[in-house]
């Protein structure tokens, strides 16, 4: 058998639940279960790559699938304790198809499509002698036996990626899905996964009958996907090779529907495993989809980036990604598509940069020549960095004085947060051998920029911004409130004062910090 009833998600989940780092999501079987032959049995989740789809999907079959006895996967898991656990184990027929999977050298959708009707019919004609009509389409054929099946799609999406799909391979994909699941009394469940809404390919009704999930809108499996911060305190108690503080700073940012904190999955198994955090997610598949995103419309998205890395949450309120073409045109499209590739976190209205990882990737982004006149800021950080290092005080504020004076309109100092926005792009390049905190809990209050050197032998800097006051003042102000407390294990430490004033413009003061002066 190629996709009825095989062992094929029994073996995956078994090697899942027998690796070293394992999180228990079982339970999401009772509330896939309930929706058996009910009018929600149709179920598409979309979520980043990496983020527990594959090992759900292949839970799913491992647990339905008739034919294979897999209480030795579930007995010690949360759903055996559940009333129902022996009700649906292992009692039905299912069809469960990986469909990123394609033949050798597949250059066309044609070619790809054959691949999975021909391995569909002849499971059907193993199973039950039925014989092969030319009028007849796959779904008659499922319909002849007479029997019931739950239906299990992994990465539903994944051809649409491919170079040779054309508009009408993928209106043919979408009629191929519509006819074999839509209104089909053999249809238990339908379950399917992806990356990206069916409504970015659907303009009209060919898979409406599908309920979907996503980061934006789902609060019934959203704690199935992703770690939630209480498994990450348990994996990082147990392992014990990178603290749990460190993990949050790195992988944490996401959300449940009720506001639970989500970490990357992905990311955090592997910083377990290597006992040191790094890029993981962002470094396991093609993360130009950031820059691409941005680049369809850098105009209408630039200003949010700039803010976002800065720090600053934006207010905008998300619909969801439903364009029908693969051209990303208006704010929100872009926007919204960021956020279901996981590159940005969304919640209550708030759209952020979810964690330092993904933070790493928009620093690189700034530098893009599609940034135009930011990109030029950016290349001038590494400048502001030595000047600052160096105390040249009128270097620092002139090149200020020159960012200020670009016209980019939302550099403008309307506000604190432009004041914010031109100081990070400034100090892009401090980021290369800082970690760079703003409004950073130090002392005795929050320090505006907390610059932490990555090395022993750096420089700490603490940064204090005025607006229409002193440099004198925002010295002052790192002294009385301690804000020292934070780096005080660093060797040499460095207190910048920056103020600007519609008289002066921008001053700068820098000074060595000396241990006896507190």
């Amino acid at each position: 058998m190629y996709y009825l009833n095989t062992d094929v998600p029994y073996m995956t989940y078994k090697e899942a639940v027998n690796s070293e780092i394992y999180v228990d999501k079982s339970l999401m079987i009772e509330k896939i279960s309930r929706v058996f032959r009910t009018n929600g049995k149709y179920i598409c989740i979309t979520r980043p790559r990496r983020f527990g789809k594959t090992i759900n999907a292949s839970m799913l079959g491992a647990y339905y699938t008739e034919g294979i006895d897999s209480g030795s996967l579930f007995d010690n898991l949360k759903i055996a304790q559940t009333a129902d656990y022996l009700k649906n184990k292992n009692k039905y027929n299912v069809i469960y198809i990986d469909l990123s999977r394609m033949p050798n050298q597949c250059a066309s959708y044609a070619e790809y499509i054959e691949y999975i009707i021909y391995k569909l019919v002849s499971d059907l004609k193993e199973a039950y002698g039925i014989q092969e009509n030319p009028y007849l389409s796959v779904a008659d054929m499922f319909a002849e036996t007479g029997e019931s099946f739950v239906f299990i799609f992994d990465e539903w999406d994944s051809v649409f990626y491919k170079e040779f799909m054309d508009k009408k391979d993928k209106d043919n994909y979408l009629f191929f899905l519509k006819d074999l699941l839509k209104d089909r009394p053999y249809v238990e469940m339908a379950y399917m996964t992806g990356v990206l809404p069916i409504a970015k390919y659907s303009s009209g009704s060919e898979l409406n009958m599908f309920d979907e999930y996503n980061f934006m809108n789902d609060n019934v499996y959203d704690d199935y996907f992703g770690f939630q911060e209480d498994e990450v305190r348990t994996l990082c108690d147990n392992y014990g090779t990178v603290p749990y503080e460190e993990m949050k700073k790195w992988y944490d940012g996401y959300y449940t529907g009720e506001g639970k904190a989500l970490f990357n999955p992905r990311s955090v198994s592997k910083a377990l495993m290597r006992g040191k955090c790094l890029n993981y997610w962002t470094e396991s598949g093609p993360m130009n989809e950031v820059a691409d995103c941005i680049e369809h419309n850098v105009d209408a998205v630039r200003e949010d980036i700039v803010k976002m890395v800065a720090g600053i949450p934006v207010a905008v309120k998300l619909m969801g990604y439903s364009v029908a073409e693969l051209q990303l045109d208006t704010r929100d499209e872009i926007l919204s598509a960021m956020v279901v590739y996981g590159f940005l976190t969304y919640y209550d209205g708030m759209l952020r940069i979810p964690n330092r990882e993904l933070m790493e990737k928009y620093q690189g982004v700034l530098a893009r020549k599609s940034m135009g006149a930011v990109k030029q800021i950016v290349e001038q950080s590494e400048e502001m960095m030595k000047a600052t290092l160096a105390g040249d005080e009128k270097k620092v504020a002139a090149i200020l004085e020159t960012v200020h004076d670009k016209e980019i309109p939302f550099l403008q100092y309307n506000d604190e947060n432009a004041l914010s926005c031109v100081i990070t792009l400034c100090y892009l390049y401090a980021r290369e051998e800082y970690d760079i905190e703003r409004e950073a809990k130090s002392g005795k209050g929050y320090c505006d920029y907390l610059f932490i050197p990555k090395k022993k032998e750096g420089t700490a800097i603490i940064l204090e911004l005025k607006v229409g006051s002193s440099c004198e003042e925002a010295i002052e102000q790192i002294r009385k409130k301690n804000y020292i407390q934070r780096v005080q294990h660093c060797r040499n430490i460095l207190m910048v004062g920056i103020n600007y004033d519609k008289e002066k413009h921008h001053q700068c003061k820098i000074i060595q910090y000396v241990e006896r002066e507190a």
